[in-house]
């Protein structure tokens, strides 16, 4: 009997989104509609499995708890980017570990993006709270039209933003560490440095991935930087932006924020972030759609049963005796 384990499916959709009756007769599947938050909880809860099933990169596996999960044989996570894994630890163990196709990230994360930023130019989210508590009209908007957006990262996601914004009537500019003129002119925007980004961008978005390089590529020097009333839109990874920094930017009326991730998710029932006025927040929406999805669970169902006959599929890292195709 193969015991597969659903991890984080925070809105129970995993068993109606694939036909999980194609891998026989012979598994048992457990679902976890919450996050296991602590490396012994998820020890304790996941010791028996043979296949954990992950939803990106909500649950860490680091080398400590891999060693505490005795039975496991085959991991699959989400998407096309991994990097909460510990894969050295994994192969060592003579666990495979495979991914998915990435789904509908490249739309999905730069329109919960515009989200942000249309829900903080017009208070959506406080105008509706007020409206269904019986109030009316009490904020004053602003256009994005004639505005300035900085996108910190031109890549997919980032080059994404430009036409769209250039819909809105905005400039826009951009910087990476990488980027050439080039790069920037082909997708629309103009390259500046890093500093005139920041005191020049009426909105900044970040689109970077996540490294050792790019932490805390907005740090409280950048914050200052930020025009008075400007707007910060993270929905990368909560660690490009210093947490701390940002919290005493927003406590000081500086800037606006929005933001779809954290430095730890979920976000603690008592985190300052949830309790501060001049931000919106989501609990990182950016690739959560019914087709991403659907695509995910598919192919998490397809990798379990090639898995099963020998032949495992879209393999990250595997023993070096585990066929891969």
């Amino acid at each position: 009997m193969l015991r597969i384990a659903i991890l984080d499916d925070y809105q129970d959709v995993a068993l109606t989104l694939a036909d999980w009756a194609l891998l026989g007769d012979d598994y048992e599947i457990v679902r976890f509609g919450r996050n296991l938050a602590s490396e012994d909880e998820a020890a304790a809860a996941l010791a028996g499995f043979d296949v954990l099933c992950l939803m990106r990169e909500r649950m860490p596996l680091s080398a400590a708890l891999i060693e505490r999960l005795p039975a496991l044989r085959l991991i699959v996570v989400t998407g096309a980017r991994v990097r909460t894994i510990d894969m050295e630890a994994a192969v060592a163990r003579g666990i495979t570990v495979c991914h998915t196709h990435a789904g509908e990230s490249a739309h999905a994360t730069p329109e919960i993006a515009w989200g942000l930023i249309l829900s903080l130019a017009r208070s959506i989210p406080e105008e509706d709270a007020r409206i269904r508590a019986g109030g009316w009209q009490h904020t004053v908007g602003t256009v994005l039209g004639g505005k300035t957006l900085g996108l910190v990262g031109l890549g997919k996601l980032g080059g994404r933003m430009v036409p769209i914004a250039k819909a809105f009537g905005m400039e826009v500019i951009a910087w990476s560490q990488n980027l050439t003129d080039a790069r920037a002119a082909e997708a629309g925007a103009r390259r500046v440095d890093k500093e005139t980004l920041f005191r020049e961008a009426d909105v900044v978005s970040l689109h970077l991935i996540l490294g050792e390089r790019s932490r805390h590529t907005v740090s409280a020097a950048e914050l200052g930087q930020m025009k008075q009333g400007a707007w910060l839109i993270n929905t990368a990874r909560g660690p490009l932006v210093d947490e701390a920094a940002l919290i005493e930017a927003l406590r000081q009326g500086r800037i606006k924020a929005g933001l779809d991730v954290f430095d730890i998710e979920p976000l603690p029932a008592d985190h300052p972030l949830r309790t501060m006025p001049n931000t919106v927040l989501t609990p990182h929406l950016g690739y959560v759609t019914e087709g991403a999805y659907a695509a995910f669970y598919r192919d998490t169902v397809d990798n379990i049963r090639a898995w099963r006959d020998g032949a495992p599929v879209r393999v990250l890292a595997a023993p070096k005796t585990e066929e891969r195709t």
